[in-house]
């Protein structure tokens, strides 16, 4: 193999086998049940990386089932978001991501950035309820719960929540473990159809694991919950901050 032919094949890693294809990564029916708590805001201060900005001392936990996604398959994540304040932009942190599938793992730290971490989420109903139940090496870390479609939500308000922007804090190291890259990268859903969205009585606990601690980011009141079906494109992101420029 000739280094021409090197970089007209070089995409992702491995070379010969990437762990996941080329975009665009369309998703449908994806289904979201988000937690929206208050947390402590000096601890959620401490996590937020400048230059974004903390809005309110405010937490979304998600939990998303993604049946039918381009290049990725059938899998379930789960995470929280933090909404924050780039310049004069609000928008969305994504702080941690837990998921069960090795293609949007891979796909998703070298591509845009996102926090991914291996670990068991589900989604699902049972009976008048639907829940999440985050799971980190067998262990319990995320336990949410929300009463089954009680409520109808305007689709209008879930749609400029989703397309709202997202950041992430991408990080790549050097060949001898320095930093190589660390950018912040700015990215939007697009393409985004809510089939239906309702709201709920909900609930969420936390717990304390050492390798997963989302219980860090405590939760001192439940602000609501939200169900929301929809269909989906990841758009790719670009970079709004280079922390190495300087």
């Amino acid at each position: 193999m000739t280094e021409s032919e090197v970089l007209e094949r070089a995409f992702a890693m491995p070379l010969t086998s990437p762990a996941f294809p080329p975009g665009p990564y369309r998703f449908v029916d994806r289904e979201f049940l988000i937690i929206t708590y208050r947390t402590d805001p000096d601890v959620l201060a401490s996590v937020i990386p400048a230059p974004l900005e903390m809005t309110d001392p405010i937490v979304k936990f998600e939990f998303i089932r993604m049946p039918n996604s381009t290049g990725f398959g059938d899998y379930t994540e789960s995470g929280q978001v933090i909404p924050v304040r780039f310049h004069n932009e609000l928008g969305g942190y994504v702080h941690a991501m837990f998921l069960d599938d090795e293609a949007p793992i891979a796909g998703g730290r070298e591509i845009w950035g996102f926090p991914k971490k291996l670990a068991a989420p589900v989604l699902h109903v049972e009976k008048d309820t639907i829940s999440g139940v985050l799971r980190y090496n067998n262990i319990p870390i995320a336990v949410a719960t929300m009463g089954y479609k009680h409520r109808p939500v305007p689709t209008e308000k879930m749609l400029a929540s989703l397309t709202a922007p997202n950041f992430l804090l991408k990080i790549i190291p050097h060949v001898d473990g320095t930093v190589r890259i660390c950018e912040l990268v700015r990215y939007f859903c697009e393409d985004v159809t809510v089939k239906g969205a309702w709201e709920g009585p909900a609930a969420i606990e936390l717990f304390h694991h050492a390798l997963a601690p989302v219980a860090a980011l405590p939760v001192l009141e439940v602000i609501s919950g939200v169900h929301i079906l929809t269909d989906l494109t990841l758009g790719l992101g670009t970079v709004v901050h280079d922390y190495l420029a300087g």
